[in-house]
Order: C-alpha cells, then structure tokens, then sequence
C-alpha cells in the first residue's frame, strides 16, 4: 500500500511538473533587444528643372507653395520624386488635378486630395503629395506642371 501512495504522489508531481513546464508558467523569457532604428536622411531636394524650363500652368483657385524634387528609391529603384504643395487661395471647398509631364515623354499625377468623405482641400489649406517617377535616376531637362480645379 505504501508503494502505491508513493507511485501514484510521483506521478501527479510528474504531471504537475509538465503541466507547469508547457504552460510556461514560472518561466521567465528574456526580453528581446532593442533594435536601433535607422533614421532616414531627409532626401536632398534640388530644382526641377534649369532656368527657363519649367512651364507652369496653375488655377486661380490654387497657389502653389512649393515645388520640389528629390531622388529616392521607390518599389527598390532609384527614381525621381516630385513633391507639389498646394493651399486653396478661393473661398470654396475644391479638389485639384495635378499633372506633370517631362520632357523624356514620361508624365506622373493625380487628385489632391486623393480620397476623402468629401474629398476636399478647405479654403486656406495647405495640402501635399508626392509623385514619383520610377526608374528615372537623372535630373529633367524641361517639366511642365498643370493644375486644375476639378469640375462640380
């Protein structure tokens, strides 16, 4: 009889044993390290293009606060980015269309703003995107850049 109690309390402290080890209960797990995040240099932004060579075409409702250009990877190719901010100078809710197009025949664009519940730049704001230009790794030679009031 005395060997039984002792087999059958060895078995449930076995048990228990495992029971406590698959859980993990009681096991401290080591933190895991921190990893430096890379801070991404502010890509260098230049003209777009030379003296003379840039035709701008922009709505009366908009005024174009800043147009610039920078190279950066985009989907793991260098290419050309051109970032265009926009602030709506009229006195109305408007959505623009932007268009650029370069003198290699290549062009980039689209709406500002792209989406919204309505999408909508309000009167004195200032909005901004960024088109890029994939695989284009030299600096224009001529850009033209339009911008247009969308339609109501």
């Amino acid at each position: 009889m005395k060997k039984s109690t002792r087999l059958i309390a060895f078995c449930a402290a076995l048990v228990a044993a495992v029971a406590l080890g698959l859980s993990g209960c009681g096991v401290m797990q080591a933190k895991p390290k921190k990893v430096a995040k890379k801070v991404a240099a502010k890509p260098k932004t230049f003209v777009c293009a030379p003296k003379g060579h840039l035709v701008r075409a922009v709505a009366p409702e908009a005024k174009l606060v800043e147009f610039s250009c920078f190279f950066k990877k985009y989907k793991k190719v260098k290419s050309l980015h051109f970032k265009v901010k926009i602030k709506n100078v009229s006195k109305v809710p408007q959505r623009y269309r932007v268009n650029i197009f370069l003198e290699n025949g290549k062009a980039v664009g689209g709406l500002i703003p792209r989406k919204g519940k309505p999408p909508v730049v309000k009167p004195g704001q200032v909005v901004s995107f960024v088109y890029p230009v994939k695989g284009m790794s030299t600096k224009p030679k001529g850009v033209t850049l339009i911008i247009k009031t969308m339609s109501r």
